[in-house]
């Protein structure tokens, strides 16, 4: 494969246009189901316009929650096109704003959480979103095209953002010994891709600088770990949740009001679950290999 293939679609890509109405309804529907109070932050979202989601000249691309201070809402943004997935960006960023809203009687010091905690309730409330659609899907190709996409972004948010990682550490250890050239971090870069990608692969000529275009290794260094940590914690919380934790709603209502003021150790135990466990990391990643097993169970 070219690598310019990685995140190709499958042929049959569902090309239908998913209404804003329906986007609403569906994450809410998802929202509330999870539990009604869920539901009950999230509809002044929709309700008092603290959505911008237009496309218009001049927006920035790219989706983002905004708190302003605590004793006032957030604000989505995003460039809404009406695809699936942008369906699950809408319920990410809400997640955000629930957080935001639960977290702000925390105050201004303690509201805003760590990077490795940020990422937890829009990751599960894009999870309980994509698995109502999932559920609702009507074909066999629909259900597949569903799984391909999820599973993807699973892999670029933790089997891709850890390469990112390996390499920023390759980086850092080989500068710490001496100046570097472009064609030494090229050959770092090269050296993680292969192992992170594997022999699938083949890597034209000028891949070798696509270090260059990433610009979290220059503005912000070793921020790529919180993704694939945020991911990870999320898959291991919403097992729990799946396998039916015994109070698992108001552990995680709790979760989520404790902002920044707990380290994530102390926010995990009432679920039974420990990061510092290579386990815990299992019960996250085990819920990626199973959505591969069921993607290739499924006949062409």
């Amino acid at each position: 494969m070219q690598v310019w293939d990685r995140n190709a679609p499958l042929p049959m890509e569902d090309t239908r246009v998913v209404d804003w109405e329906t986007a609403e309804k569906t994450v809410m529907e998802a929202y509330e189901a999870f539990d009604p109070r869920m539901g009950e932050i999230a509809a002044p979202f929709f309700s008092k316009g603290w959505i911008d989601a237009g496309v218009k000249p001049g927006k920035a691309p790219g989706a983002f929650a905004h708190p302003t201070v605590t004793d006032v809402h957030p604000y989505v943004m995003l460039n809404y096109l009406g695809k699936p997935r942008d369906v699950m960006t809408l319920a990410h960023e809400l997640g955000h704003g629930v957080h935001q809203v639960l977290a702000a009687a925390q105050g201004e010091m303690l509201s805003s959480t760590p990077l490795t905690l940020a990422e937890t309730a829009s990751v599960f409330g894009e999870m309980l979103t994509f698995r109502k659609m999932l559920d609702g899907a009507e074909t066999q190709a629909e259900r597949k095209i569903l799984l391909a996409g999820k599973v993807e972004d699973m892999i670029n948010t933790v089997v891709r953002q850890i390469a990112f990682y390996d390499f920023e550490c390759k980086l850092h250890d080989a500068r710490a010994k001496g100046e570097l050239t472009p064609d030494d971090i090229n050959v770092l870069w090269m050296s993680v891709q292969a192992e992170s990608l594997g022999e699938a692969f083949d890597f034209m000529e000028g891949y070798e600088t696509f270090w260059a275009y990433i610009p979290h290794f220059v503005h912000s260094p070793f921020y790529v770990y919180a993704y694939a940590f945020g991911d990870g914690l999320v898959n291991a919380l919403y097992s729990v949740y799946a396998e039916g934790g015994e109070g698992f709603e108001e552990k995680y209502f709790d979760m989520l009001k404790a902002g920044g003021s707990k380290h994530h150790k102390e926010l995990l135990a009432p679920f039974g679950l420990d990061a510092s466990d290579p386990k815990f990391w299992d019960k996250g990643l085990s819920m990626i290999s199973g959505m591969i097993d069921e993607l290739e169970a499924m006949e062409d």
